[in-house]
């Protein structure tokens, strides 16, 4: 089944046709810059844009960094605070003319991952931990989504997780691999005390240079490297839109 799948970040809005069943990309994937202030009505504006540049005139699968429930956007990470309380699905929709199905973007790439990547096949509880500007995450057990989970917000030393151990947070302090493995250590181990995990799969763009942090990692969770990377966003709102809608 072919779907389109959009994924809306703090600086760039992409979309791509993929096919649900392979988890590719149809065809090549269009990135416009996200508008500044990113209101609501200038994000749905470049959505119906994409819409209209795939010539798409079915449902549509699109991620959104915040929590969400019911089509309903309850926070807003590295986007304009007046998507807090905004029926998203029914803007989207509204501005595209189709269904939109939205969700939380870290849960989005989760569903890639766990459908295509590092996590096909594996049971029990998965964590998948996004390390960019922030720290996104999603949670499945047993292959199932829990979703809306804001693991990157959990408070360690006085701060969110994601101020210590995210990947902006290694950049802005200059650490090392070494110093910013320590730091994942801790937030890991954190973690495991609270939820007790099976298998972490990291991901984000610093995932793919994982051989230079994951010798400093230490926790007693199994820990892998995503393998989606910047197509699992794309990839899993396009599943959700298939199997949901």
């Amino acid at each position: 089944m072919k779907m389109l799948g959009i994924d809306i970040g703090g600086s760039g809005i992409k979309g791509a046709i993929v096919d649900t069943k392979k988890g590719d990309f149809v065809g090549e994937r269009l990135r416009i810059p996200t508008p500044q202030p990113s209101s609501p009505k200038a994000v749905a504006k470049v959505v119906a844009q994409l819409s209209r540049h795939f010539d798409w005139g079915a449902s549509i699968g699109c991620t959104f960094p915040a929590v969400v429930k019911r089509g309903i956007t309850l926070s807003a990470a590295n986007v304009d605070n007046r998507w807090i309380g905004t029926d998203a699905a029914a803007l989207l929709g509204k501005h595209t003319g189709n269904p939109v199905l939205i969700l939380n973007d870290a849960d989005a790439a989760g569903i890639a991952e766990m459908r295509f990547g590092a996590g096909k096949g594996v049971e029990g509880l998965v964590v998948i931990l996004t390390l960019g500007t922030g720290i996104g995450s999603s949670l499945f057990m047993n292959g199932e989504l829990v979703p809306n989970t804001e693991f990157g917000h959990l408070i360690i030393r006085g701060k969110d997780a994601e101020a210590r151990a995210s990947d902006r947070a290694r950049e802005e302090k200059g650490l090392s691999w070494q110093q910013w493995g320590k730091r994942l250590s801790e937030y890991l181990q954190y973690l495991e005390a609270l939820i007790t995990p099976d298998l972490y799969i990291i991901g984000g763009g610093v995932s793919k240079r994982y051989r230079k942090f994951f010798p400093h990692i230490q926790c007693a969770t199994p820990i892998v490297p995503a393998r989606l990377r910047n197509r699992a966003g794309i990839v899993g709102a396009a599943i959700a839109a298939a199997e949901l809608l």
